[in-house]
């Protein structure tokens, strides 16, 4: 999505991810933060996407590690920047995250990332176009199409694509170069079973 929005301004696309973002020596977080917003200056109009922003925008303590502290350094330098002295002007910020529960208030404050915007999972006419979009490339065989959409209700975008890619592999495993609809629902209850659900997510937009 915020490479869509990039893309329908005609804007520069500058990417980040919060966990990246944070260094382990002092310092170093918020130089690569002033870094990031000196370059989108300089290439505006552009967006700054920062996935995972609750790594770096989590709710602050007041006794924490060393680690910890070099955090808030690195948020402190983040907030300085979204609404510090040297304007954004025709720099737009984007965050996602999907623990919007964590998020220090700070960063959601009027003028900064205050447009929360809930991404959902997709309905079954999404699910059907993020298939086709992740399969276009793919050779089928007598693929019946309907179980493999309705196993997938509920599904995020990351995990259809996953169905496609552990069906492909199913299909090397037996040496087809070719996929079935069993390769799909084999798939689908694979990533079913994986522990770690991708889940709805949440963007916090800057405008």
């Amino acid at each position: 999505i915020a490479k869509a929005v990039a893309s329908s301004t005609n804007s520069t696309f500058i990417e980040g991810v919060g966990s990246e973002l944070v260094q382990k020596f002092i310092g170093e977080g918020a130089k690569l933060i002033k870094e990031l917003f000196d370059l989108a200056r300089a290439k505006s109009p552009s967006i700054i996407f920062i996935d995972e922003i609750d790594a770096l925008a989590a709710q602050r303590i007041d006794i924490g590690t060393s680690g910890e502290r070099e955090v808030q350094r690195t948020f402190m330098q983040l907030l300085a920047e979204i609404d510090g002295f040297d304007p954004l002007g025709e720099v737009k910020v984007i965050g996602a995250t999907n623990r919007k529960d964590i998020l220090d208030p700070a960063i959601l404050r009027p003028g900064r990332l205050d447009r929360l915007i809930h991404i959902p999972n997709p309905d079954k006419e999404g699910i059907v176009e993020i298939f086709k979009i992740h399969t276009k490339n793919m050779k089928m065989k007598k693929v019946n199409k309907t179980p493999v959409i309705e196993g997938m209700e509920g599904f995020s975008g990351a995990e259809i694509r996953a169905v496609c890619t552990e069906a492909g592999y199913f299909a090397i495993r037996e040496e087809r170069n070719y996929v079935t609809t069993q390769d799909f629902l084999s798939a689908i209850d694979k990533v079913q079973s994986d522990e770690n659900a991708y889940g709805d997510e949440y963007m916090n937009m800057f405008s």
